[in-house]
């Protein structure tokens, strides 16, 4: 009984997440699509230069942006230029006004020398839709 409660319980939760998901992602292709809902966008941080960090470091990056609009900001997609760096986005839509960040780690394991990555945004902005942010770091190699 207690495993079919708990099987129960974890289906549940898989499909509710999923429904989630699934209306999140049905909220931002309409945000993407619908002129109306379009807004512009001031970015604070698009180039970043992180000096020099050892081999092994996880870089913690961030861009900032303001929502330079009349309506809520949604970002799309944030995808990177490699498998090395893991980027978050915002959830939420940023209102009218407000600030807001793009965020990554960079994994410099293996990557030693000059680093030079980028972070790909898409939003509901008037005209442009896609944003190219980029970072720089040198990557001191590991002594053997």
């Amino acid at each position: 009984m207690r495993y079919f409660f708990f099987v129960t319980l974890v289906a549940f939760c898989a499909v509710a997440g999923c429904a989630s998901d699934s209306g999140r992602e049905k909220a931002v292709d309409a945000a993407l699509k619908d002129s109306a809902r379009f807004t512009t966008i001031e970015w604070l941080d698009s180039a970043r230069d992180y000096g020099k960090i050892p081999e092994g470091q996880k870089l913690d990056v961030s861009f900032r942006f303001r929502n330079s609009g009349t309506t809520p900001l949604v970002i799309g997609q944030v995808r990177v230029s490699c498998g090395c760096t893991v980027a978050e986005q915002p959830v939420a839509p940023i209102a009218p006004g407000e600030e807001g960040w793009i965020k990554a780690s960079f994994d410099s394991q293996g990557h030693p020398g000059t680093n030079h990555k980028s972070l790909f945004v898409t939003a509901n902005t008037k005209g442009e839709q896609a944003f190219t942010l980029h970072f720089s770091v040198e990557v001191e190699k590991k002594a053997s």
